[in-house]
């Protein structure tokens, strides 16, 4: 059974820094591409990064462009994101999901994704 657990989100004020983590198992993880999406109160789930199964491409929303890096360490099981100059925008709750198609192309909708954690609060206060 695959599991993924994300960790490292909490409150932090504007302009600080964050790492989020995903923690995964059942699965050959260096198989598979892996994403980063999130939901703020009463908006919907959005993408926020994705990378490949060998990290060789990665991919953002507009919105954390230059400000939040994606990757990932096939040795440990485990993926990232580094979010950097935080915002009140990027308060949210962030889960990590793998994408449904050993090597296959970069994720970036939800229904590429098969699995998912149960999340990570980020509160950013301005």
């Amino acid at each position: 059974q695959v599991q993924l657990v994300e960790s490292g989100g909490g409150l932090v004020q504007a302009g600080d820094s964050l790492r989020l983590s995903c923690a995964a198992s059942g699965r050959t993880f260096g198989a598979y591409g892996m994403g980063w999406f999130r939901q703020a109160p009463r908006k919907e789930r959005e993408f926020v990064a994705g990378i490949t199964w060998s990290g060789g491409s990665t991919s953002y929303t507009d919105s954390v462009k230059g400000r939040f890096t994606v990757s990932r360490d096939n040795a440990k099981n485990t993926l990232y994101l580094q979010m950097n100059h935080l915002n009140a925008e990027d308060t949210a709750v962030y889960y990590c999901a793998t994408v449904r198609t050993a090597y296959g192309v970069l994720g970036l909708r939800e229904n590429e994704y098969d699995y998912w954690g149960r999340g990570t609060q980020v509160t950013v206060s301005s």
